[in-house]
């Protein structure tokens, strides 16, 4: 071969790659036994991990006492309280609860506000009269106030009258005088009945007062005073209730009771069903009066409210004498039963 020839061959095998060895086929048990190949080294497997260490048995009264284990000290128990009896005998001490006051000390208290934002409207001198005004009336001041709770005609069957029930308070929230009136009689005749009470009125809660004084009866016949003790008050579910007994001069002792009740059906109109009994514990021939319940009177009047001060209305009203009431009032020919339609005003200032 010539030296051409053998540059070529060079050549070509240079251009040629060499292809890449094909990787050891994987040894079998079967081909490690017949020596064809060997088993790589199996590899150790990793070891558990330690289980946590038991918790040290507990220690029994028992097992102590045999010198088997030695039993914890006891915890100290906690201070007891203290209770009110306790501190009472001075076995112990209550512990301060009042709250730090603010401010404690020998700090003199901050000037009381004063709202004078008027006084740089009006001035200074025309506010001092409204500002003493508002000053009086607001806290421990006298107060006033006159109730005309009934002021009507009644027209019944053969007989047309005039009835009023009226009552004046004047003082302070506690203590003040209660004058009341109350009357009927016909019209174009006489007076029938009437009577005036002068009572001091204590107020014995927020809705009740309880009275004391004096009451006279004026008219034909016999006119008495007595010595009054009652109450007066709202009761629960809003009833106006009133009550007293009378001590005439004579010794002569009777009792009233009344109750009433306002049923708003709007702000302005309002229904008011009442009752009124009265019981004399003796006779009273010369009032034509006999002794346990004598007359009972019921009622049921409506009402216009124009102003909350001023409300006409009109309603009905039976009278009813009883027991030996009625048989006196029929010995002397008048009635013992007397209904009557009523229209009035009730009005207060």
């Amino acid at each position: 071969m010539s030296l051409l020839a053998l540059l070529l061959v060079t050549a070509q095998h240079q251009g040629h790659e060499m292809p890449a060895p094909e990787p050891a086929p994987a040894c079998s048990p079967e081909h490690a036994a017949m020596g064809h190949c060997t088993m790589p080294e199996a590899k150790a497997p990793p070891a558990p991990p330690a289980p946590p260490p038991s918790p040290a048995p507990s220690c029994s009264p028992e097992h102590a006492a045999m010198g088997h284990c030695e039993m914890p000290a006891p915890k100290a128990p906690p201070p007891p309280a203290c209770a009110p009896e306790h501190a009472a005998m001075g076995h112990c001490t209550l512990p301060d609860t009042t709250p730090p006051t603010p401010g404690a000390g020998n700090t003199p208290p901050p000037p009381a506000p004063r709202v004078g934002a008027a006084d740089a409207i009006f001035g200074a001198d025309a506010m001092a009269a409204a500002r003493a005004r508002l000053y009086a009336e607001h806290g421990g001041s006298a107060i006033s106030q006159v109730m005309v709770d009934m002021a009507e005609a009644r027209i019944g069957k053969g007989r047309d009258s005039y009835a009023w029930d009226a009552e004046a308070r004047f003082g302070g929230d506690i203590d003040k005088l209660a004058v009341k009136s109350e009357g009927e009689g016909d019209f174009g005749g006489s007076l029938d009945e009437a009577e005036v009470q002068a009572l001091w009125s204590h107020a014995i809660g927020p809705y009740f007062d309880v009275q004391a004084g004096v009451r006279q009866d004026i008219g034909p016949g016999a006119s008495p005073t007595h010595a009054v003790i009652g109450f007066e008050g709202l009761a629960p579910y809003w009833f106006d209730v009133e009550g007293a007994l009378f001590l005439s001069a004579k010794g002569d002792v009777t009792a009233r009771l009344e109750a009433s009740y306002d049923q708003r059906i709007t702000q302005w109109l309002i229904v008011q069903p009442m009752a009124e009994v009265e019981a004399a514990f003796q006779d009273v021939a010369e009032r034509g009066i006999g002794s346990g319940v004598s007359s009972v009177e019921l009622g049921v009047r409506l009402r216009y409210e124009i102003a909350r001060e001023f409300a006409p209305y009109v309603g009905f009203v039976w009278d009813r004498k009883l027991g030996k009431t009625a048989r006196l009032a029929r010995a002397t020919s008048d009635g013992a039963s007397r209904p009557a339609f009523v229209a009035g005003v009730r009005f207060w200032f």
